[in-house]
Protein backbone atom coordinates (compact mmCIF):
# COMPACT_ATOMS: atom_id res chain seq x y z
CA UNK A 1 0.00 0.00 0.00
CA UNK A 2 1.28 3.54 -0.92
CA UNK A 3 1.78 6.03 2.25
CA UNK A 4 1.19 9.50 1.76
CA UNK A 5 2.44 12.20 4.53
CA UNK A 6 -0.13 15.21 4.53
CA UNK A 7 0.56 16.32 8.29
CA UNK A 8 3.89 18.86 8.08
CA UNK A 9 2.52 21.19 10.05
CA UNK A 10 2.49 18.23 12.61
CA UNK A 11 5.96 17.43 12.01
CA UNK A 12 8.57 17.17 8.95
CA UNK A 13 10.95 13.78 8.65
CA UNK A 14 14.08 14.90 9.46
CA UNK A 15 16.36 15.83 6.83
CA UNK A 16 18.81 13.37 5.68
CA UNK A 17 21.87 15.65 6.00
CA UNK A 18 20.34 16.84 9.41
CA UNK A 19 20.61 12.97 10.65
CA UNK A 20 24.55 12.59 8.89
CA UNK A 21 25.60 15.51 11.31
CA UNK A 22 23.79 14.37 14.78
CA UNK A 23 25.01 11.23 14.24
CA UNK A 24 28.78 12.75 13.88
CA UNK A 25 28.06 15.07 16.72
CA UNK A 26 27.08 12.12 18.74
CA UNK A 27 30.05 10.07 17.84
CA UNK A 28 32.62 12.23 17.74
CA UNK A 29 31.29 15.51 19.69
CA UNK A 30 30.40 14.70 22.81
CA UNK A 31 32.04 17.01 25.03
CA UNK A 32 30.59 19.51 27.51
CA UNK A 33 30.70 23.24 26.16
CA UNK A 34 30.61 24.31 29.47
CA UNK A 35 34.44 22.25 30.04
CA UNK A 36 37.88 24.06 29.29
CA UNK A 37 39.58 21.30 27.92
CA UNK A 38 39.65 20.29 23.80
CA UNK A 39 36.62 18.44 23.91
CA UNK A 40 34.47 21.01 25.20
CA UNK A 41 36.07 23.77 23.10
CA UNK A 42 35.03 21.69 20.08
CA UNK A 43 31.33 21.11 21.23
CA UNK A 44 31.29 24.84 22.04
CA UNK A 45 32.24 25.69 18.39
CA UNK A 46 29.55 23.57 16.95
CA UNK A 47 27.33 25.29 19.47
CA UNK A 48 28.18 28.46 18.29
CA UNK A 49 28.15 27.09 14.60
CA UNK A 50 24.42 26.66 14.85
CA UNK A 51 23.02 29.69 16.68
CA UNK A 52 24.91 31.49 13.82
CA UNK A 53 22.64 28.93 11.61
CA UNK A 54 19.39 29.89 13.10
CA UNK A 55 20.24 33.39 13.87
CA UNK A 56 20.68 33.83 9.78
CA UNK A 57 17.41 32.22 8.80
CA UNK A 58 15.78 34.91 10.85
CA UNK A 59 17.93 37.81 9.89
CA UNK A 60 19.08 38.02 13.72
CA UNK A 61 22.37 38.28 15.08
CA UNK A 62 24.24 35.23 16.84
CA UNK A 63 23.42 36.55 20.22
CA UNK A 64 20.13 36.92 20.43
CA UNK A 65 18.79 33.65 19.75
CA UNK A 66 18.11 31.07 22.92
CA UNK A 67 18.20 27.50 22.72
CA UNK A 68 15.58 25.99 24.57
CA UNK A 69 13.55 22.14 24.31
CA UNK A 70 11.26 23.59 21.91
CA UNK A 71 8.62 25.73 21.16
CA UNK A 72 6.10 25.45 23.89
CA UNK A 73 9.18 26.24 25.95
CA UNK A 74 10.25 29.14 23.34
CA UNK A 75 6.53 30.46 24.39
CA UNK A 76 6.73 29.87 28.19
CA UNK A 77 10.08 31.78 28.23
CA UNK A 78 9.16 34.33 26.17
CA UNK A 79 5.47 35.22 27.63
CA UNK A 80 6.27 34.67 31.26
CA UNK A 81 9.88 35.82 31.13
CA UNK A 82 8.80 39.12 29.16
CA UNK A 83 5.70 39.84 31.59
CA UNK A 84 8.23 39.12 35.04
CA UNK A 85 10.50 41.71 33.94
CA UNK A 86 8.13 44.25 33.32
CA UNK A 87 5.44 43.54 35.53
CA UNK A 88 6.57 47.04 37.67
CA UNK A 89 4.94 48.83 34.63
CA UNK A 90 1.73 47.68 33.70
CA UNK A 91 -0.22 44.38 34.50
CA UNK A 92 -1.81 44.50 30.87
CA UNK A 93 -1.34 41.38 28.14
CA UNK A 94 -2.86 40.91 25.28
CA UNK A 95 -3.02 38.28 22.66
CA UNK A 96 -5.41 36.49 20.39
CA UNK A 97 -8.44 33.65 20.64
CA UNK A 98 -6.70 31.34 17.88
CA UNK A 99 -3.14 31.39 19.34
CA UNK A 100 -1.72 27.91 20.16
CA UNK A 101 -2.42 25.93 23.38
CA UNK A 102 1.24 26.38 24.47
CA UNK A 103 0.50 30.44 24.64
CA UNK A 104 -2.91 30.63 25.10
CA UNK A 105 -2.92 28.48 28.71
CA UNK A 106 0.80 30.38 29.13
CA UNK A 107 -1.76 33.58 29.25
CA UNK A 108 -4.29 31.85 31.62
CA UNK A 109 -1.92 31.08 33.96
CA UNK A 110 -0.81 35.13 34.08
CA UNK A 111 -4.32 36.43 34.41
CA UNK A 112 -4.80 33.37 37.15
CA UNK A 113 -1.53 35.47 39.04
CA UNK A 114 -3.56 38.89 38.72
CA UNK A 115 -2.46 40.05 35.06
CA UNK A 116 -5.20 41.93 33.20
CA UNK A 117 -5.98 39.54 29.87
CA UNK A 118 -7.39 40.80 26.89
CA UNK A 119 -7.99 38.05 24.24
CA UNK A 120 -8.31 39.98 20.46
CA UNK A 121 -11.09 38.21 17.96
CA UNK A 122 -10.56 37.16 14.15
CA UNK A 123 -12.87 37.23 11.54
CA UNK A 124 -14.07 34.46 10.01
CA UNK A 125 -10.97 33.86 7.83
CA UNK A 126 -8.87 33.77 10.66
CA UNK A 127 -7.33 37.07 10.60
CA UNK A 128 -6.85 39.95 13.09
CA UNK A 129 -8.00 43.42 12.14
CA UNK A 130 -5.33 46.45 13.18
CA UNK A 131 -8.09 48.19 14.57
CA UNK A 132 -9.08 45.96 17.31
CA UNK A 133 -5.19 45.46 18.71
CA UNK A 134 -4.92 49.71 18.73
CA UNK A 135 -8.26 49.58 20.60
CA UNK A 136 -7.32 47.47 23.33
CA UNK A 137 -4.03 49.03 23.89
CA UNK A 138 -3.26 50.53 26.87
CA UNK A 139 -1.07 52.60 28.88
CA UNK A 140 -0.34 49.76 31.26
CA UNK A 141 -0.32 47.20 28.40
CA UNK A 142 3.21 45.67 28.70
CA UNK A 143 3.35 42.59 26.13
CA UNK A 144 1.61 41.35 23.23
CA UNK A 145 1.84 38.19 21.58
CA UNK A 146 -0.02 36.91 18.51
CA UNK A 147 1.36 34.04 16.03
CA UNK A 148 2.56 34.55 12.52
CA UNK A 149 0.71 31.82 11.44
CA UNK A 150 -1.62 29.42 12.71
CA UNK A 151 -1.30 25.82 12.73
CA UNK A 152 -4.75 24.65 12.06
CA UNK A 153 -5.79 26.83 9.37
CA UNK A 154 -2.83 28.35 7.81
CA UNK A 155 -3.67 32.41 7.63
CA UNK A 156 -0.81 34.53 7.80
CA UNK A 157 -1.32 37.75 10.48
CA UNK A 158 -0.09 41.29 9.72
CA UNK A 159 2.97 40.75 11.62
CA UNK A 160 5.27 44.07 10.46
CA UNK A 161 1.66 45.83 11.30
CA UNK A 162 1.67 44.97 14.68
CA UNK A 163 5.11 45.16 15.02
CA UNK A 164 5.21 48.71 14.63
CA UNK A 165 2.48 49.29 17.07
CA UNK A 166 3.73 47.86 19.85
CA UNK A 167 7.51 49.35 18.84
CA UNK A 168 5.99 53.11 18.16
CA UNK A 169 4.60 52.37 21.83
CA UNK A 170 7.26 50.43 24.06
CA UNK A 171 5.10 47.25 24.46
CA UNK A 172 7.46 43.93 24.16
CA UNK A 173 6.03 42.17 21.02
CA UNK A 174 6.04 38.41 20.94
CA UNK A 175 4.86 36.31 18.07
CA UNK A 176 4.72 32.26 17.92
CA UNK A 177 6.46 31.77 14.43
CA UNK A 178 6.54 27.93 14.90
CA UNK A 179 4.89 27.28 11.38
CA UNK A 180 6.98 29.62 9.43
CA UNK A 181 10.20 29.80 10.19
CA UNK A 182 11.74 28.31 7.88
CA UNK A 183 8.93 27.64 5.86
CA UNK A 184 8.55 31.85 4.63
CA UNK A 185 10.89 34.21 4.83
CA UNK A 186 11.16 35.73 8.24
CA UNK A 187 12.94 39.10 8.87
CA UNK A 188 12.69 40.07 12.78
CA UNK A 189 13.72 43.30 12.18
CA UNK A 190 11.88 44.58 9.17
CA UNK A 191 8.71 43.12 10.88
CA UNK A 192 9.65 45.19 14.44
CA UNK A 193 9.95 41.46 16.58
CA UNK A 194 11.36 41.51 20.11
CA UNK A 195 10.60 38.08 20.82
CA UNK A 196 10.55 34.79 18.29
CA UNK A 197 9.62 31.28 19.30
CA UNK A 198 10.49 28.73 16.44
CA UNK A 199 10.93 24.84 16.44
CA UNK A 200 12.91 22.77 14.90
CA UNK A 201 11.16 19.86 13.99
CA UNK A 202 8.95 22.14 12.14
CA UNK A 203 11.67 22.47 9.00
CA UNK A 204 13.36 18.97 8.57
CA UNK A 205 15.13 19.18 12.10
CA UNK A 206 14.58 16.92 14.91
CA UNK A 207 12.32 17.10 18.22
CA UNK A 208 12.99 18.56 21.25
CA UNK A 209 15.14 21.44 20.49
CA UNK A 210 13.95 24.91 19.59
CA UNK A 211 15.02 28.22 20.01
CA UNK A 212 13.45 31.83 21.50
CA UNK A 213 14.87 35.17 19.81
CA UNK A 214 15.61 38.45 22.31
CA UNK A 215 16.02 40.88 20.59
CA UNK A 216 19.09 42.67 22.29
CA UNK A 217 18.32 45.49 24.71
CA UNK A 218 14.85 43.51 25.58
CA UNK A 219 14.72 41.86 29.54
CA UNK A 220 13.21 38.71 30.16
CA UNK A 221 13.51 36.80 33.34
CA UNK A 222 14.54 33.41 33.37
CA UNK A 223 12.61 30.35 33.79
CA UNK A 224 15.28 27.95 34.67
CA UNK A 225 17.96 28.26 37.07
CA UNK A 226 21.29 26.53 37.20
CA UNK A 227 24.86 27.18 35.85
CA UNK A 228 24.30 30.27 33.81
CA UNK A 229 24.30 28.65 30.36
CA UNK A 230 22.59 30.12 27.19
CA UNK A 231 23.96 33.70 28.74
CA UNK A 232 22.20 33.31 31.78
CA UNK A 233 19.06 32.87 30.45
CA UNK A 234 18.15 29.02 30.24
CA UNK A 235 20.57 27.14 32.40
CA UNK A 236 20.98 23.47 32.02
CA UNK A 237 23.52 21.77 29.75
CA UNK A 238 22.96 22.21 26.06
CA UNK A 239 21.67 19.63 23.51
CA UNK A 240 24.57 19.72 21.24
CA UNK A 241 23.27 17.14 18.94
CA UNK A 242 19.83 18.71 18.47
CA UNK A 243 21.10 22.50 18.49
CA UNK A 244 23.36 21.44 15.33
CA UNK A 245 20.75 19.26 13.68
CA UNK A 246 18.27 22.40 13.55
CA UNK A 247 21.21 24.28 13.00
CA UNK A 248 22.00 22.19 10.00
CA UNK A 249 18.03 22.37 8.92
CA UNK A 250 17.78 25.75 9.40
CA UNK A 251 20.87 26.00 6.88
CA UNK A 252 18.63 24.03 4.59
CA UNK A 253 15.87 25.78 4.73
CA UNK A 254 17.63 29.32 3.87
CA UNK A 255 19.64 27.75 1.16
CA UNK A 256 16.24 25.70 -0.77
CA UNK A 257 13.54 28.30 0.19
CA UNK A 258 12.96 29.82 -3.01
CA UNK A 259 12.29 26.24 -4.48
CA UNK A 260 10.38 25.03 -1.83
CA UNK A 261 8.50 27.57 -1.69
CA UNK A 262 7.63 27.36 -5.17
CA UNK A 263 7.30 23.44 -4.97
CA UNK A 264 4.58 24.02 -1.99
CA UNK A 265 2.69 26.68 -3.92
CA UNK A 266 2.41 24.62 -7.14
CA UNK A 267 1.25 21.54 -5.10
CA UNK A 268 -0.98 23.42 -2.64
CA UNK A 269 -2.54 25.01 -5.45
CA UNK A 270 -3.05 21.64 -7.31
CA UNK A 271 -4.81 19.93 -4.33
CA UNK A 272 -6.81 23.07 -3.55
CA UNK A 273 -8.57 23.10 -7.24
CA UNK A 274 -8.91 19.46 -7.27
CA UNK A 275 -10.87 19.09 -3.98
CA UNK A 276 -13.09 22.67 -5.31
CA UNK A 277 -13.72 20.78 -8.56
CA UNK A 278 -14.29 17.20 -7.42
CA UNK A 279 -16.08 17.55 -3.42
CA UNK A 280 -18.64 21.01 -4.16
CA UNK A 281 -19.41 20.37 -1.04
CA UNK A 282 -15.93 21.06 0.59
CA UNK A 283 -15.12 24.07 2.46
CA UNK A 284 -11.71 26.05 2.54
CA UNK A 285 -11.11 27.53 6.67
CA UNK A 286 -8.89 30.29 7.01
CA UNK A 287 -7.95 33.15 4.17
CA UNK A 288 -7.89 31.66 0.65
CA UNK A 289 -4.97 34.06 0.06
CA UNK A 290 -2.94 34.97 3.35
CA UNK A 291 -2.00 31.53 4.22
CA UNK A 292 1.16 28.88 4.70
CA UNK A 293 2.22 27.53 0.71
CA UNK A 294 0.94 23.89 1.01
CA UNK A 295 -1.52 24.25 3.76
CA UNK A 296 -5.00 22.87 2.71
CA UNK A 297 -7.55 23.01 5.37
CA UNK A 298 -10.90 22.10 4.65
CA UNK A 299 -14.52 21.54 6.36
CA UNK A 300 -17.29 18.57 5.21
CA UNK A 301 -20.20 19.32 6.60
CA UNK A 302 -22.24 16.07 7.02
CA UNK A 303 -19.03 14.01 8.02
CA UNK A 304 -17.10 12.83 11.41
CA UNK A 305 -13.72 14.07 10.98
CA UNK A 306 -12.35 12.14 13.58
CA UNK A 307 -14.01 8.83 11.08
CA UNK A 308 -12.81 10.33 8.48
CA UNK A 309 -9.21 10.35 9.55
CA UNK A 310 -8.90 6.93 10.19
CA UNK A 311 -10.35 6.03 7.31
CA UNK A 312 -7.60 8.28 5.30
CA UNK A 313 -5.32 5.95 7.19
CA UNK A 314 -6.51 2.93 6.46
CA UNK A 315 -5.84 3.90 2.78
CA UNK A 316 -2.16 5.02 3.62
CA UNK A 317 -2.98 8.46 3.87
CA UNK A 318 -1.77 10.67 7.27
CA UNK A 319 -3.81 13.70 7.78
CA UNK A 320 -4.97 15.94 10.31
CA UNK A 321 -8.33 17.05 11.68
CA UNK A 322 -6.27 20.09 13.42
CA UNK A 323 -3.36 20.53 15.75
CA UNK A 324 -1.24 17.42 16.43
CA UNK A 325 -1.37 18.41 19.61
CA UNK A 326 -4.39 17.91 20.53
CA UNK A 327 -5.68 15.67 17.77
CA UNK A 328 -6.50 12.95 20.37
CA UNK A 329 -9.24 14.72 21.60
CA UNK A 330 -12.64 14.94 20.74
CA UNK A 331 -13.63 19.12 21.54
CA UNK A 332 -14.20 21.01 18.93
CA UNK A 333 -10.82 23.32 17.82
CA UNK A 334 -10.86 26.42 19.57
CA UNK A 335 -9.71 27.93 16.16
CA UNK A 336 -12.68 26.90 14.16
CA UNK A 337 -14.92 28.47 17.13
CA UNK A 338 -13.18 31.56 16.58
CA UNK A 339 -14.07 31.70 13.57
CA UNK A 340 -17.61 31.38 14.07
CA UNK A 341 -18.17 28.09 13.04
CA UNK A 342 -21.09 25.65 13.71
CA UNK A 343 -19.97 22.87 16.06
CA UNK A 344 -21.38 20.09 13.69
CA UNK A 345 -19.33 21.70 10.74
CA UNK A 346 -16.23 22.27 13.02
CA UNK A 347 -15.99 18.52 13.89
CA UNK A 348 -15.98 17.43 10.00
CA UNK A 349 -12.12 19.43 9.99
CA UNK A 350 -9.16 18.13 7.62
CA UNK A 351 -5.90 19.58 7.73
CA UNK A 352 -3.70 18.65 4.68
CA UNK A 353 0.03 20.11 4.84
CA UNK A 354 2.58 19.30 2.49
CA UNK A 355 6.67 19.18 2.26
CA UNK A 356 9.19 19.07 0.46
CA UNK A 357 9.27 15.27 -0.88
CA UNK A 358 5.65 15.76 -1.73
CA UNK A 359 4.36 14.95 -5.36
CA UNK A 360 1.67 15.50 -7.71
CA UNK A 361 1.76 11.58 -7.66
CA UNK A 362 0.24 12.01 -3.62
CA UNK A 363 -2.21 14.40 -4.96
CA UNK A 364 -3.28 12.04 -7.24
CA UNK A 365 -3.49 9.06 -5.29
CA UNK A 366 -5.44 11.33 -2.18
CA UNK A 367 -8.16 12.24 -5.37
CA UNK A 368 -8.48 8.56 -6.25
CA UNK A 369 -9.49 8.08 -2.21
CA UNK A 370 -11.10 11.10 -0.76
CA UNK A 371 -14.11 11.88 -3.12
CA UNK A 372 -15.93 8.16 -3.17
CA UNK A 373 -14.29 8.19 0.30
CA UNK A 374 -17.07 11.07 1.35
CA UNK A 375 -19.60 9.62 -0.64
CA UNK A 376 -19.59 6.34 1.08
CA UNK A 377 -19.44 7.82 4.27
CA UNK A 378 -22.49 9.95 3.56
CA UNK A 379 -24.23 7.07 2.70
CA UNK A 380 -23.52 5.56 6.04
CA UNK A 381 -24.57 8.31 7.61
CA UNK A 382 -27.84 8.85 6.06
CA UNK A 383 -28.63 5.09 6.84
CA UNK A 384 -28.15 5.50 10.70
Amino acid sequence: MKRVYMDHSATTPVDSEVVRVMTDTLINNYGNPSSLHFFGEEARQALLKARKQVADLISADSSEIIFASGGTEANNMAIIGAVQAKKNKGRHIITSAIEHHAVLNTFQSLQNEGFDLTVLPVNMVGQIDPQDLLNAIREDTILVSLMHANNEIGTIQAIPTFGEMCRSRGIIFHTDAVQTVGRIPVDVKEMKIDLLSLSGHKFYGPKGIGALYVRNGVQIKPLIFGGGQENKRRSGTENISGIVGMGKAAELAEKYMPQRLEHLQLLGQTLFDRIMNEIPEAYLTGHPGARLPGHVSLVFPGIEGQSLLTFLDAEGIAASGGAACSSNSFAVSHVLKALAMRDDIAVSSLRLTLGKDNSLEDIDYLMGILPSLLERMRLLWDLQ
